[in-house]
């Protein structure tokens, strides 16, 4: 793939020598879609240097700090790579190794957020109820150690000390795919703090902000593969380069404790009501991209440009876009939400982007309950039916089975992945009832009120494959497909 115009700087990688700013944020979970999207926005702002927070390995730390922790933020378009310099970062702390480290740094009055992105499942909460899992091994963990395993258990053992230093208040803000996720932070923090240092709650609650946050980019996985092409057209070696699209967009609940950047200045949009924009975003795109991810993944497409591209796809999500899930949601401002969803089928099928469809059905556990039971919940509620979205729970259930539709198996990556292997039956409805019952995920009345629907819609995916009840639904004619390669 060329390269676009705009990367006019071909010295080597490393910024060594070059004044860089002092740390403000501590970001916790430096993942490659962090890297891509907020440390963009702060490069655009300067001023604000970044700590990162590895919670699990030293991988990323490895490829970091050896290149003084810059590194390559590749655009990928259909005309080319258009790659940029990132000098935000200042340094990677890997929390197993010095977590006392991670304590500090939270604790540091020269910080002013924190900020996550440690995905759903990091929260270590029931996805079905909101509420911290205090039998989650981590949380268990955590209260019987000084030094913490989970992201809350950071800011819990972070929050304390600041308190007893008598520190400046702090912004505590999670980026993740998850509805109100500033009032969820701020739920299972004051939960784990009350176990750990109950005179310290009062004074988070005083003296902390949770806001809520939006973050919109696709960030695929990066290759070996892409590195290597990637140093190639740039001329220099990269350990860490992230790849994206051009598309980003960050909606910032404007509650700060105390100093902040001015995101206003570099487009983040600061809002006083971010629950319409996080709701047009979790249902439209994180709730059509899980479903696609299902369905294209059992039929066998890879990627989601690759099942974007099926014609019966496409009009599947036309069909859960226009339908289903539009009529759920009060428009954010100046926004028109079918060009939104013109715009979402438009970034899902972009071909320079090579997002696995098994990548973003990971973890399925964790996101049906925002991605998708909200919405049914709120067509139910209002009589309306919800077959398209039912179609894409699914097919969550026929992915949880382990093999796709060519007869092919793999592995399921989910914290509840004994579980749904013990819930597979030969007898569909029994499969369908098991996984109804697993409260971490469903409500009960939720789920009575779905298993009819479901029970025929996985009996389908069974007997006819997802694209047949994909057209079925839509009343679209299955068109045959060339002939796709194996996984």
């Amino acid at each position: 793939m060329p390269i676009a115009d705009g990367f006019s700087d071909t010295s080597r990688l490393t910024a060594k020598g070059a004044v860089r700013p002092d740390v403000r944020i501590v970001h916790l979970g430096l993942g490659a879609f962090f890297r891509a999207h907020g440390a963009s926005y702060l490069a655009d702002l300067g001023g604000w240097g970044v700590l990162g927070v590895s919670l699990r390995s030293p991988v990323v730390r490895d490829a970091l700090v050896p290149q003084d922790c810059v590194y390559t933020a590749a655009e990928l378009t259909p005309d080319g790579i258009k790659p940029r310099q990132i000098e935000v970062l200042r340094d990677v702390l890997v929390a197993p190794e010095n977590p006392q480290a991670v304590i500090d740094a939270i604790a540091d009055p020269n910080v002013c957020i924190v900020s996550l992105t440690v995905t759903e499942k990091g929260y270590c909460h029931d996805p079905a109820s909101g509420r911290l899992n205090m039998s989650h091994p981590d949380i268990v963990r955590d209260l019987r150690q000084d030094h913490p395993r989970s992201a809350i258990g950071y800011l819990v053992r972070g929050l304390q000390a600041r308190w007893q230093a008598g520190a400046a208040p702090l912004t505590i803000m999670s980026c993740d795919n998850l509805p109100d996720n500033g009032a969820l932070t701020r739920r299972v923090v004051l939960r784990l703090a009350q176990e750990i240092e109950p005179d310290a709650v009062d004074w988070i609650k005083a003296s902390c902000t949770f806001p809520s946050a939006m973050v919109d980019r696709i960030v695929p996985a990066t290759t070996s593969k892409d590195i290597k092409t990637l140093n190639t057209l740039v001329g220099r070696q990269d350990a860490a380069p992230v790849m994206h699209e051009p598309f980003r967009q960050w909606v910032i609940e404007n509650e700060f404790a105390g100093d902040r950047p001015s995101f206003e200045n570099v487009g983040v949009q600061l809002v006083d009501d971010i629950l319409p924009f996080e709701l047009m975003k979790l249902r439209m795109l994180n709730g059509a991209h899980s479903a696609l991810a299902y369905l294209g993944y059992l039929s066998g497409h890879n990627t989601v440009s690759e099942a974007a591209a099926d014609p019966v796809l496409a009009t599947y999500l036309r069909h859960l876009w226009r339908r289903e899930i539009a009529p759920t949601l009060i428009a954010p401002p100046d926004t028109d939400l079918d060009h939104y969803a013109a715009t979402l089928l438009e970034r899902f099928a972009n071909p320079a982007i090579q997002h696995k469809t098994y990548q973003i059905a990971m973890d399925g556990s964790q996101k049906l309950p925002q991605r998708l039971l909200g919405t049914i919940l709120d067509r139910l509620n209002n009589g309306k039916d919800a077959d398209a979205l039912l179609l894409g729970v699914a097919g969550w259930m026929r992915f949880t089975g382990g093999i796709d539709e060519a007869g092919t198996p793999f592995d399921v990556q989910d914290p509840l992945a004994p579980a749904l292997r013990a819930a597979q039956s030969a007898d569909p409805a029994t499969t369908v009832r098991t996984l109804l019952a697993m409260r971490e995920i469903f409500d009960a009345s939720c789920a009575a009120r779905i298993e009819p629907v479901l029970v025929r819609l996985y009996q389908g995916l069974s007997d006819h494959g997802a694209r047949h009840m994909m057209s079925a639904l839509t009343g679209r004619a299955v068109p045959r497909l060339p002939a796709l390669p194996k996984h």
